[in-house]
């Protein structure tokens, strides 16, 4: 049959972002794989995106399928899929718990069949097929559950997780949540142990659960989804994980004595790709240039994965266009002396990786930019707030002109700094030399501040709407940004690409060309582009203070 159909389903950013652990980031990847895996075996030879269907991992939840698949043959397909990986996380608890009586059959049947909202689409052509899916994702109509009882500490939305949830014999009203817990006590205790092989009574080491946490059903099957037994009863075309989650320390460690360890956190997708396919599907052969496109994307995301440096990190997901992953420091001798060492040798490595970034992605071969969000975290930021800062990030990097990076620095108390630059321009930081010829950037940073604080210099203020431009944000005054050019003229010096054929002292009056005047903000404040340089130098000054000292 002729035509196409085009298909998606939610919500996969709110699935994802429920995180506390890597785990959780890995098993939520696991599990938005193969419930596309599900949907692409409906057609098997006549999907067109996602190259190469048949791969577990990786797998993009918008799917193009030549031919016509109803929306209901669609809907059994993923709810089937998504009941066995519900109907195996709780046989396997039950069977290794058996002590219990479980009155939670009918809390999994509500998140089997309330988790998932499906979209479909059809039309003659592929555009046309698009255009019927966004249209029909515009009248949602998904119900979420109704939880009882105390709610999970990872989300605080949903009820937590355990042998009597539902019971009939519970009454919410009357029933305190300190008289039941005791029991949930007991039973997460028991849970965390029987998950990493040992006996109910042994004392858990927290792999998969800590003891102390109290999840909700979805949030505990992106858990036990990582558990290789879990994840042969589900099938074999569902993906398994090949590396351990002991080497990512972030938490201090009292039996060490050793502070917290930083980590960053990177998460990248392709600039305008939606009107690149839009574009690649108009005309002849268009379900061919689709298909080389989905497939050289499918490619780049599994070499990407495979070839990031094991001493570096690791990546967590790479579904073509779009990844995320993670730098740490894997070793867990580090002590109070050797860990600041350890830590700035992982930030200068981290700055190398992303500075050739660019390079990596260009090997797809395809006419698309890349936007990155690069978060570099305090070891008490939360991990859903660490993913929270890569989307902003990201975001920014999207808003104020596509193809670049954000390098944001989110500190334990949840402040943070950021810094937005297209690629090419990165290795000014490179360039930083202070007043001795050395690289302290205190030399710089305490001279921004003393003209700050005589208003010599002012930035604007800066917006947390990340859909309005920061750089239309009114200014304290007429903007004139010769001090900070002066500065850079100072400071940075001309010995990194593109600034080697500059004369020394000239690196400010080019970057401030390049990038400002060459691209002026459309509207805002008086003199936008002076502000606009004065705001992206005041913040390169911040990150470099942070980041790069």
């Amino acid at each position: 049959m002729s035509g196409y159909t085009a298909t998606t389903f939610a919500p996969v950013q709110g699935f994802i972002e429920k995180s506390r652990k890597l785990r959780d980031l890995y098993g939520a990847s696991l599990i938005l794989s193969y419930l596309s895996r599900q949907i692409t075996n409906l057609a098997d030879s006549s999907v067109i995106c996602p190259g190469d269907p048949n791969r577990t991992k990786g797998l993009p939840n918008r799917l193009l399928i030549k031919g016509r698949v109803s929306e209901e043959r669609i809907r059994q397909a993923l709810l089937e899929g998504w009941g066995r990986v519900l109907r195996e996380c709780r046989g396997w608890v039950e069977e290794k718990l058996p002590e219990y009586d479980y009155h939670w059959q009918r809390q999994w049947t509500l998140w089997q069949n309330h988790s998932w909202e499906i979209f479909w689409g059809w039309g003659d052509s592929i555009s046309g097929a698009m255009y019927d899916l966004e249209r029909r994702k515009v009248g949602r109509d998904w119900s979420a559950v109704n939880w009882i009882g105390e709610s999970s500490s990872l989300s605080g939305t949903d009820a937590i997780a355990w042998n009597e949830l539902g019971s009939r014999q519970r009454n919410p009203k009357e029933l305190r949540y300190s008289q039941e817990k005791d029991k949930i006590d007991r039973f997460y205790q028991q849970l965390a142990a029987v998950l990493e092989g040992k006996a109910p009574e042994e004392t858990p080491e927290g792999k998969f659960l800590d003891t102390s946490e109290r999840v909700s059903l979805p949030e505990l099957v992106k858990r036990l989804v990582t558990h290789p037994q879990i994840a042969r009863r589900i099938g074999e075309d569902f993906p398994q994980l090949d590396r351990s989650f002991s080497d990512v320390i972030r938490r201090p460690n009292p039996e060490w004595q050793t502070p917290g360890r930083w980590t960053g956190w990177f998460m990248g997708d392709g600039d305008k790709v939606g009107d690149y396919l839009k574009h690649l599907s108009e005309g002849e052969n268009a379900d061919d240039r689709l298909k080389d496109f989905s497939q050289a994307m499918r490619d780049w995301g599994k070499q990407f994965e495979q070839e990031f440096p094991k001493s570096l990190g690791r990546v967590i997901y790479a579904g073509g266009d779009d990844f995320l992953g993670v730098v740490y420091d894997s070793r867990a001798d580090l002590t109070g002396d050797t860990l600041p060492e350890a830590t700035q040798t992982l930030k200068v490595n981290s700055w190398n990786w992303l500075q050739h970034l660019p390079e990596k992605w260009q090997e797809h071969g395809q006419k698309i930019g890349l936007s990155v969000g690069f978060v570099w975290a305090g070891h008490s930021v939360p991990q859903r707030d660490v993913l929270q800062h890569c989307r902003e990030a990201e975001r920014r990097s999207k808003n104020l002109g596509r193809d670049r990076l954000t390098l944001r620095v989110v500190f334990n108390s949840g402040q943070f700094v950021q810094w937005t630059c297209p690629w090419p321009y990165l290795s000014i930081l490179d360039c930083y030399c202070d007043r001795e010829g050395g690289g302290n950037w205190g030399h710089l940073y305490n001279d921004m501040a003393q003209l700050k604080a005589r208003h010599a210099i002012a930035p604007s203020p800066r917006s947390d709407d990340l859909e309005d431009d920061p750089l239309e944000d009114e200014s304290p005054g007429p903007a004139d940004a010769a001090i900070a050019i002066a500065l850079a003229n100072i400071y940075f010096k001309p010995t990194c690409a593109p600034f080697t054929h500059l004369e020394p002292g000239t690196v400010g009056d080019y970057l401030f060309r390049e990038l400002f005047e060459a691209n002026p903000p459309p509207h805002g404040t008086q003199n936008p582009v002076q502000q606009a340089f004065i705001n992206w130098f005041d913040d390169l000054v911040s990150i470099g203070w942070h980041f790069r000292r």
